[in-house]
């Protein structure tokens, strides 16, 4: 009697707060669900009727995918087309799908990551505009996850931490500094060059696939220019970044799924070691440095060590009170300068020597005017002002 009483008194309890239980999982699901549909239906809605209020015009969103499937296709299928001889109009076989929307829609037009609105501008001045401002006011795109296994840094940056980091890393690039790292451009393409006349056969030739020879040249050179002595272990860090960045490319449609990259596959397992592997050599080369930083040797004609000075001083030339980067951010800064530096110059080098081979008798031009300035000699940096031909070459391939 005692137990049945008990039990009427503690069900109604019981069944209040399961009720209560059930119904604060309930609104917070829904919540969930809210957000979820909202940042994959409703704010690429508003954000598409917003850009073409504006007077953009592109592809209409698609629920979750965007353009991702489309691109997928027709980049599958371009590599069957073949080019005339001697034609340039490469864009239709490389990007075609961008290609298309921008022939049909402008040279200002909107296309979708999954559910994410690009804006591709193809307009030069318009261009000119956005790569020439400096106060960081464009925003990109955002793939956290991304960026962590590939490179974050300046390139993912917006507002005030793009301006700093704009302004910590532009002393690299000044001319002063570019002539310092002249020895290490040369040294590494007299390797190049005495690697492919070792290898020439009793005819004199070699067949040479061009494109991973300059992949390799340009990571040596960035090697030795962002880490100055330690370059063997830095080119360590673009062996490994050559097999991550086609594993992140085969899964680029995928990466538009929330939370995808987190999930314990075989693929995203080996793309996280070999992040951290990277990650830890840079943090190695870190420790190095700020090492011989502290005593006393003088480390600032190389990337790394450019950005460590400005963790190491409160104040910039203009005695403006500054705060460096974390090294965290370090990190960062050192793979985008090997992932983009790479694929951008290795390409560059490439096409130029798949055009000269077009036009064999500009190669004629280009070789004579080298000779004719610098004969058997190491080049000097002085002498790049005179090279008129191999200007007018580098910039017609650009």
């Amino acid at each position: 009697e005692r137990d049945m009483v008990l039990g009427a008194l503690i069900s109604p309890a019981l069944v209040q707060w399961s009720f209560l239980l059930c119904g604060s999982l309930g609104f917070v699901l829904l919540w969930q669900a809210a957000k979820l549909i909202d940042r994959l239906w409703w704010h690429p809605r508003r954000l598409e009727r917003a850009l073409r209020a504006q007077g953009l015009h592109g592809t209409s969103y698609r629920f979750l995918v965007g353009d991702v499937v489309d691109y997928e296709r027709r980049s599958k299928a371009a590599p069957s087309r073949s080019m005339p001889l001697r034609c340039h109009n490469i864009a239709p076989l490389v990007a075609p799908l961008l290609h298309d929307i921008v022939r049909e829609h402008g040279k200002a037009c909107i296309s979708w990551f999954g559910p994410y609105p690009k804006v591709t501008i193809s307009d030069p001045d318009l261009t000119k505009e956005v790569m020439s401002n400096k106060f960081g006011h464009f925003e990109k795109l955002k793939f956290p996850a991304l960026s962590r296994l590939l490179a974050g840094g300046v390139a993912t940056y917006e507002g005030e931490q793009w301006v700093k980091h704009k302004r910590i890393l532009n002393p690299a690039f000044h001319l002063e500094k570019l002539k310092l790292m002249m020895p290490a451009f040369s040294t590494c393409c007299q390797e190049l060059v005495s690697r492919w006349t070792l290898s020439l056969g009793s005819d004199g030739t070699y067949e040479v696939d061009a494109c991973p020879e300059f992949q390799r040249l340009s990571g040596d050179v960035i090697s030795r220019t962002a880490f100055g002595s330690n370059y063997a272990e830095g080119a360590r860090i673009f062996q490994l970044q050559s097999v991550q960045t086609p594993r992140l490319l085969a899964r680029v449609k995928k990466i538009i799924i929330p939370g995808y990259l987190s999930l314990p596959t075989k693929n995203n397992r080996r793309m996280s070691e070999i992040n951290n592997e990277i990650e830890s050599i840079l943090l190695n080369l870190i420790r190095k440095r700020m090492q011989a930083m502290q005593e006393g040797e003088n480390t600032k004609n190389d990337l790394l060590g450019l950005m460590l000075e400005s963790n190491m001083r409160g104040t910039d030339e203009n005695g403006q009170c500054i705060s460096g980067m974390t090294i965290d951010e370090v990190v960062e800064e050192c793979k985008l300068f090997y992932f983009a530096g790479t694929e951008t110059t290795s390409i560059l080098l490439t096409w130029t020597m798949v055009i000269l081979s077009m036009h064999p008798e500009w190669q004629d031009r280009a070789r004579e005017e080298v000779l004719g300035l610098f004969g058997k000699n190491k080049i000097e940096h002085e002498g790049f002002a005179r090279l008129k031909t191999v200007t007018m070459i580098l910039y017609e391939v650009l």
